[in-house]
């Protein structure tokens, strides 16, 4: 989106605008919702061409929808990729994806932390189709040089790690990646594209979790994929339409395009409670470790600099006394909601070995770098000093 010198638009004025023109839809501010399952065809040879693909145009719903379209456009462009690809969650985002890219036979290197459900259905699921899974720290590039081979179809790794916050190297990993013929992907979900674009650091394609940051409001379950084109129409026309049924709705379309209008507003908030609380938690005696990027002891903070605009809304800390602290801890907050989602107004909080986790045995826990008395916080939109107030009575409860 340009203006007439040709001049690209700001991000938060692309958000609000790319791809819609009001007096297009009847002058409507908001662009309309598009209830329909299926689409008609003025003639027969129409809808061949529609189906073999040499006519543009809907066809069905699952494929593609006008609301959906729009917001795929929308994404594609704040992400600065060739196209984007709604789903009707994070993981069908990931599974979608990952149905397409693989087959029997290839291997998916992961970093060593990864979102619960990601790391099910790569351990629990893509294994036991003959895909090989192999975790190693991608926080240093080192091991991955010696750990991939032309086997290697897929590096998979989130930057910040959930729940942990470790940081990745993006474009040392896709440099090494590239190298042997494998595809990065990258989860941006505890970024979002105002904070963080991979595909700019040499990512082939970045999943959310819209759900989160995007959607904004908690009020929705909804993905996104942003890629090449010609590799997102196969995930469309296969990963989606076949393999999983990951469709959005038009309704929850709506709603990430309301959350995007706000998206560069709230992020700039997200991170300053986050800040706010992660420098409080450093000085607090029941805390062992906080881990954030905008504090001056994090060991990667000069990577955060380099890769990500703010240091997000996302905070992890370990309390002193391991899981049962952990409990307690959250059994005593007030405002704060114990919750596992995040990027909501509301700040949320949750213990991985009791909530995401927990399906993790103890030691799969400690191999994968999530302690017992690890807590996760996703900052919310409230004021600072009510924050403040109710972790400070919830940690002499720990």
């Amino acid at each position: 989106m340009t203006d007439f010198q040709g001049k690209r638009k700001g991000f938060s004025t692309r958000a609000i605008h790319h791809a819609y023109d009001p007096y297009a839809g009847c002058g409507s501010l908001n662009p309309p919702v598009y209830l329909s399952s299926t689409y008609t065809f003025p003639t027969v040879e129409d809808g061949a061409a529609r189906f073999a693909g040499e006519q543009e145009g809907f066809v069905y719903s699952r494929v593609g929808n006008p609301t959906t379209l729009l917001l795929e456009q929308r994404i594609a462009d704040l992400e600065g990729g060739e196209a984007a690809l709604v789903t009707a969650s994070g993981m069908g985002a990931t599974t979608s994806l990952l149905w397409t890219l693989l087959q029997p036979g290839d291997e998916v290197i992961a970093d060593k932390t990864l979102y619960g459900c990601t790391f099910g259905f790569f351990n629990h699921g893509l294994a036991k189709f003959g895909i090989k899974i192999t975790h190693i720290d991608l926080t240093e590039p080192a091991n991955l040089e010696v750990a991939i081979s032309s086997r290697t179809k897929v590096v998979f790794f989130e930057s910040p790690a959930n729940p942990n916050m470790r940081l990745i190297d993006i474009a040392a990993i896709s440099a090494i990646s590239h190298r042997y013929g494998a595809k990065v992907v990258v989860d941006n979900t505890y970024c979002s594209p105002y904070l963080q674009r991979p595909i700019e650091f040499g990512a082939d394609y970045v999943i959310h979790s819209a759900t989160k940051y995007l959607g904004g409001h908690g009020d929705l379950i909804a993905g996104a994929i942003v890629g090449p084109k010609e590799s997102l129409d196969q995930v469309r026309f296969y990963g989606i339409k076949d393999m999983t049924g990951a469709v959005m709705s038009s309704q929850d379309a709506f709603l990430v395009l309301r959350g995007l209008k706000t998206l560069a507003l709230r992020m700039h908030r997200h991170s300053e409670n986050a800040q706010g609380i992660a420098e409080f938690l450093t000085r607090h005696d029941k805390v062992e470790i906080c881990h954030y990027p905008g504090l001056s002891s994090f060991p990667q903070t000069e990577l955060a600099k380099r890769q990500m605009r703010l240091p997000g809304g996302m905070v992890a800390f370990e309390l002193k006394g391991g899981i049962e602290a952990g409990r307690r801890f959250m059994n005593a907050l007030k405002l704060i909601t114990r919750a596992v989602s995040l990027g909501d107004a509301e700040s949320l909080a949750q213990h991985p070995a009791s909530m995401t986790h927990s399906f993790y045995t103890p030691e799969e826990r400690e191999a994968h770098l999530i302690h017992e008395g690890l807590v996760r916080i996703s900052a919310g939109l409230e004021d600072l000093e009510d924050l403040l107030e109710d972790l400070e009575q919830a940690l002499v409860a720990a």
